[in-house]
């Protein structure tokens, strides 16, 4: 499969959406906890998805297809926003946010596996070559190490990549938005559930930071990217687009900088222009 100019507009969109889902979950999670955040956004999500499908006149998927719907919701509902809000806790948001670089390994062993998907053996080259330009830049770009933080990333990088992998399959048959918006209605039941049960006690003590930031997570994490993403992921192929991914810790970084305040090494810049270059010469051999 070779990936067209929209498949790679489509995936980088949805690559610049997300680098902003880690500085506002850092910014939401200091005044939610990370299960009352992580079942809220989901539950707001779903109800918005829901509405779209309705507007839209959706059929309902395959009984067939049910399975990796919740495998996918399971992966980018639950798992990566409950692990990344966990690990949120231990680590600042700039260290979070390189690990993210790893997602696009992640992404493409799941492809092999669930997608069918056979790349060129350079593209393992150049993937596993980005993929240790992010390691390394994680290991000595400071920002605050924890051994319980870190274990939680890699955890929710594996959870994420493959839940990018099942719904891109998905994607082929039902569409980009649609895989989303089931999954989403998919886990509502149980979302809700856990965010009655996480309901904070006082919302005057919210910051309206927080608001914000779980607002963003709500409608742009969780809903608008996927519907770029995983329309690139179809259009291009798991492992090719993928490879976006290798860009979205600087895009995140950048964010951190500019909302957080917090300080950018002279790394970075040294560090994406490699990761830039990987991705090209991925992109060549996918």
């Amino acid at each position: 499969m070779r990936p067209t100019f929209e498949a790679w507009a489509n995936g980088m969109l949805g690559v610049i959406i997300f680098s902003g889902s880690l500085p506002a979950t850092r910014v939401a999670v200091g005044s939610f906890s990370p299960l009352f955040l992580t079942s809220a956004r989901a539950v707001i999500a779903a109800l918005l998805a829901a509405a779209l499908l309705l507007a839209l006149r959706q059929t309902r998927p395959a009984r067939a297809d049910l399975w990796s719907l919740a495998v996918t919701a399971a992966g980018v509902v639950i798992g990566f926003p409950l692990l990344t809000a966990l690990a949120l806790q231990h680590i600042t948001s700039a260290r979070s946010i390189v690990f993210i670089g790893l997602l696009p390994l992640a992404t493409a062993l799941f492809g092999v596996l669930r997608g069918g998907e056979r790349p060129a053996p350079l593209f393992w080259l150049f993937s596993i070559a980005g993929s240790a330009t992010v390691a390394a830049f994680a290991l000595t770009g400071g920002g605050g190490a924890s051994p319980a933080g870190d274990l939680l990333m890699i955890a929710a990088v594996l959870v994420c990549g493959l839940g990018y992998a099942e719904g891109a399959v998905l994607s082929r048959r039902l569409g980009g938005w649609q895989v989303i918006s089931w999954a989403l209605l998919l886990a509502l039941p149980a979302m809700a559930a856990i965010m009655l049960a996480a309901w904070p006690e006082n919302f005057g003590a919210i910051a309206t930071p927080a608001w914000i930031g779980l607002a963003y997570v709500s409608v742009f994490s969780m809903l608008v990217g996927f519907v770029f993403w995983y329309r690139g992921l179809a259009l291009g192929g798991i492992a090719s687009i993928g490879q976006l991914q290798l860009l979205q810790p600087f895009f995140g970084l950048a964010l951190a900088a500019i909302l957080l305040g917090e300080p950018v090494a002279w790394t970075m810049v040294a560090a994406t222009g490699l990761v830039v270059a990987f991705v090209g010469l991925a992109r060549r051999f996918a």
